[in-house]
């Protein structure tokens, strides 16, 4: 197989891969994404503490 055929078989599989997980995100319930987000804002408020630092709100160094 030439280096061209594997890049664009492996194109592919990526773009697929893609769409799965678009088909699957649209298919959850509103109830599985407010876990979700509820578990992300844990883990990101543990992440803050054990950083011990506050987020800026500005992009501003």
């Amino acid at each position: 197989m030439a280096r061209s055929d594997r890049m664009a078989l492996r194109v592919l599989y990526l773009i697929f891969l893609r769409l799965l997980g678009l088909l699957l995100l649209l298919s959850r319930s509103e109830e599985a994404k407010n876990a979700e987000l509820l578990a992300l804002r844990h883990k990101n408020a543990v992440l803050r503490r054990q950083l011990g630092i506050r987020p800026r709100l500005c992009g501003c160094q």
